[in-house]
């Protein structure tokens, strides 16, 4: 609190720091690609399959995040996925030695290879739903623009029936 504060007896109240700013579509995409390179010769192919599977979404989903609105949870999902739920995930398992992780059970009869192969099952799933979602409102919107055309031009001299053209002659090009 500062002097003048004090003196006037009036309280200083502590600023709240802001919220780190969202990640860029390169640094999102940057992170998910840092597990590719992390992997890279070091685990067995399952894995390598579900990683680079995951990645490809975000790859697709990264640039399109605008398209879910500011504060989605959906959106939420897919940069956490790359940043943090993905590199924790593989970082996990990296950590242990390949014997122990590959062959020994750790819960529910299942080895840390197979924890694993499920999350990333999980985080694969999910964003593939994420991505099917985005996808069928873009399409959505594809249509009803569509519509849109067809009822203000749809009387138009310009719209040709299915066949038109069929009988018309080709010209052949030596």
């Amino acid at each position: 609190m500062s002097w003048i504060a004090r003196l006037l007896g009036r309280r200083q109240e502590p600023e709240v720091p802001s919220a780190p700013p969202a990640p860029t579509t390169a640094e999102i995409l940057a992170s998910a690609h840092q597990v590719e390179q992390l992997i890279a010769g070091k685990v067995p192919a399952a894995v390598t399959a579900r990683v680079l599977r995951i990645t490809r979404t975000v790859d697709d989903m990264a640039p399109r995040l605008d398209r879910l609105g500011a504060g989605s949870r959906q959106a939420h999902t897919v940069v956490a996925t790359a940043t943090s739920y993905l590199p924790e995930a593989v970082g996990g398992y990296l950590r242990l030695p390949r014997d122990f992780a590959d062959r020994r059970v750790v819960s529910k009869g299942k080895t840390s290879l197979m924890v694993l192969c499920d999350q990333l099952d999980l985080l694969g799933v999910t964003l593939d739903k994420i991505s099917d979602a985005v996808s069928r409102e873009d399409a959505n919107a594809l249509v009803a623009h569509g519509a849109f055309l067809a009822e203000k031009f749809g009387g138009s001299t310009l719209a040709l029936a299915p066949e038109a053209g069929l009988d018309t002659p080709q010209v052949e090009r030596p």
